[in-house]
């Protein structure tokens, strides 16, 4: 579907140069003299190079249709993830770079949003926080204060977060997905 260059935004997926892109920003530029200009910066989703572009207002670009489905994670093997959709029970493998940094919060069973163009996948999203229990956190330093600083603990799936010195092993915590940051205790 034909737009105008004008109307883009963070997030939407166009192709452009016979390849897909998802811009990350995009900024209209009206300089002192002439027509006013969109300057966005789009990620190619293949490869994942990064390019400037400008458009004029008057410009159309092609954005893609692309098809999100609802998708089960099923387990890990190799450097791909296998997920079975929740509609047509067609199971897909997705490379670990498609999936990218929050792929190590991807717990058995997770329900997670694949977008796909044309049957092939280019982005997983996670809920935006999952439960997890600490496998192991420092003790606590006396004189530290629950506001000030945190301290490293480590996830039951190996991974790494920063947590309030309150935290000890065996706790449930609340993980945000896209940063692994922490963000409360688990409530039971």
């Amino acid at each position: 579907m034909k737009v105008n260059a004008i109307t883009l935004r963070k997030g939407n997926v166009v192709e452009h140069k016979d390849r897909l892109w998802v811009v990350l920003k995009s900024e209209i530029n009206q300089p002192g003299k002439g027509a006013a200009v969109i300057r966005c910066t789009m990620r190619d989703l293949r490869s994942g190079n990064k390019m400037d572009e400008t458009f004029r207002t008057q410009d159309t670009v092609e954005r893609a249709r692309l098809e999100q489905s609802q998708c089960q994670f099923l387990y890990q093997d190799g450097e791909d993830f296998h997920f079975m959709n929740q509609t047509s029970f067609e199971q897909l493998a997705i490379k670990e770079e498609v999936i990218g940094e929050p792929g190590r919060f991807l717990q058995d069973g997770m329900i997670v949003e694949v977008e796909t163009f044309e049957g092939e996948p280019l982005s997983v999203t996670l809920p935006v926080s999952a439960i997890f229990e600490i496998a192991e956190a420092d003790a606590v330093v006396k004189g530290q204060t629950a506001s000030s600083s945190y301290k490293p603990a480590i996830l039951d799936n190996g991974v790494k977060v920063m947590v309030p010195p309150f935290i000890e092993a065996g706790t449930r915590i609340v993980v945000r997905t896209e940063d692994g940051t922490y963000v409360e205790r688990a409530k039971d």
